[in-house]
């Protein structure tokens, strides 16, 4: 009862904030009809009971599993299995992740289908599968995690540049939605388990972080590859914002409870299928580690569920009126809010809460989760903030944040701690999850459809993108002032 009280205080923690400063708008600023606002609360509070309910599971259920698949490749000391493993759960765990499911359905519903959901979730998963076998490669091979990663965003530029504008902003944000609820403990606890088995303990330390930031670079690639293939010059799109509801307010979450049972299941399906046909034919663990594992992914399921079920009825549909209305109203007062939402709402992104612990744990406590969560707040506020910006301003483009913001990013990862490096990268895919896909990117398109000048489809997309951003700076810099700390201790001893 412990573990669920302490879980149960750190999601009330989380989510609170983004409810008050939604009801605060509400009499305010911006009101809602009654039954949004209703259906917004259903929502919290199921995501307040669905996170809870994951976290338990992730932590007993999806981690293990991972940790375990993890070891039992890097053990097997055969390349085939390496690649071959990388491959396939790398492309299993991106096709069973939600926020990709809800980025794609979105970029269909914009482009009127051109852009089909299921063309977006293999595209990408594919890319995915790609760079995870490559970084696992690249923890047994030992190489250094800012050549790799210098290599890959090279790839990228050159791709970016040969594509069309509104690929670009799809591409950065399948980055920052393909490592969502599912896939980030899923590739931690992978990365942990291959780099456990390295003797040199401070190269375990660093390598156990590095793999979601490669992970996310994959979902780029694939995307900008697709747009320069299919040779599309221009996508075109539009969003009508419905500020009024019919029906009633719990409407959506009955019609849409057993669609989202069942892809919640179908995500886990894979992965679940996997580790146990492992076991059984190689890696026979006891019957009450299988029992504690199957256990948690139950838990997992249902948070999932109704996790998943809360954000797309209830907060999807809030921040798109919410956003259309502060445009409408006061362009000022919609850039203080944009920082806000972005400084509340990564607290409530469960994947958070999964990195910032392990930080805290692979460091014994050096790195401390308060410090990681608190410079992760500010970039991401600071990461909405610019993107509201961005399609206030006419001419101002995606690239031109994009651009500089990896330059810094990669300058910064040569003199960074390599710790830190990883973390930082593993950061970016962390901080843009459910909410970011759901709420945040609702907020963005809402915002782009009341501003006369703004696309939609150009504009309204690329705001994952700059969450991915904003937290390679913020962390290379926090690791910059550990670096600095550590080395006035050391001469004060």
């Amino acid at each position: 009862m412990n573990v669920i009280y302490h879980k149960l205080r750190e999601v009330l923690t989380a989510v609170g904030p983004i409810i008050l400063i939604v009801t605060l708008l509400h009499f305010f600023v911006t009101p809602l009809e009654t039954i949004i606002l209703g259906r917004f609360y259903v929502g919290g509070l199921l995501i307040i009971i669905g996170l809870t309910l994951f976290l338990l599971g992730i932590d007993t259920g999806l981690s293990p599993i991972g940790r375990e698949l993890g070891v039992f490749i890097a053990k097997s000391n055969k390349l085939p299995v390496l690649i071959i493993g990388g491959l396939l759960l790398g492309f299993f765990v991106s096709v069973a992740e939600p926020d990709l499911h809800i980025l794609a359905s979105q970029v269909a519903l914009v482009t009127s289908g051109l852009l089909s959901r299921p063309m977006i979730v293999l595209v990408v998963s594919l890319g995915v599968a790609l760079l995870v076998m490559l970084g696992l490669l690249r923890i047994v091979f030992n190489v250094k995690i800012n050549r790799f990663l210098v290599a890959g965003y090279l790839t990228i530029l050159v791709l970016g540049a040969l594509s069309a504008p509104e690929f670009l902003a799809i591409a950065f944000d399948a980055s920052g939605a393909t490592t969502g609820a599912l896939t980030v403990p899923f590739i931690l606890a992978i990365a942990y388990g291959v780099s456990g088995l390295k003797k040199d303990s401070v190269a375990a330390e660093e390598d156990s972080f590095g793999l979601l930031g490669i992970a996310s670079a994959g979902a780029i690639m694939a995307v900008l590859a697709m747009g320069v293939i299919s040779g599309a010059s221009e996508v075109a799109g539009e969003l009508e914002v419905a500020t009024t509801a019919s029906g009633t307010v719990l409407g959506p979450f009955l019609a849409s409870f057993w669609r989202i049972g069942w892809e919640s299941l179908v995500a886990l399906a894979p992965i679940v299928i996997i580790f146990y046909a492992t076991n059984f034919i190689a890696m026979k663990l006891s019957r009450r580690m299988i029992r504690r594992i199957t256990s948690g992914v139950v838990f997992t399921l249902i948070g999932l569920t109704l996790f998943m079920l809360g954000v797309h009825a209830g907060f999807m549909e809030v921040g798109s009126i919410v956003g259309y209305k502060l445009a409408s109203f006061d362009t000022t007062l919609v850039l203080v809010i944009s920082f806000f939402i972005g400084l509340v709402t990564v607290l409530a992104e469960p994947a958070v809460y999964v990195l910032t612990h392990q930080v805290e744990d692979v460091t014994s406590g050096y790195v401390s989760r308060i410090s990681v969560v608190v410079a992760l707040s500010l970039a991401i506020g600071l990461a909405i903030l610019l993107s509201v910006l961005r399609i206030m301003i006419p001419g101002l483009q995606l690239w031109h944040f994009l651009l500089p913001g990896y330059i810094i990013a990669l300058s910064l990862a040569f003199v960074a701690p390599p710790l830190f490096v990883g973390v930082a990268f593993d950061a970016g895919g962390v901080a843009s999850g459910p909410m970011t896909a759901t709420f945040i990117l609702a907020f963005a398109q809402g915002v782009a459809s009341a501003i006369p000048h703004a696309n939609v489809m150009i504009d309204g997309f690329g705001i994952i993108a700059m969450v991915a951003m904003m937290p390679l700076i913020a962390l290379q810099l926090l690791g910059l002032l550990f670096k600095i700390r550590s080395r006035k201790d050391d001469a004060n001893e």
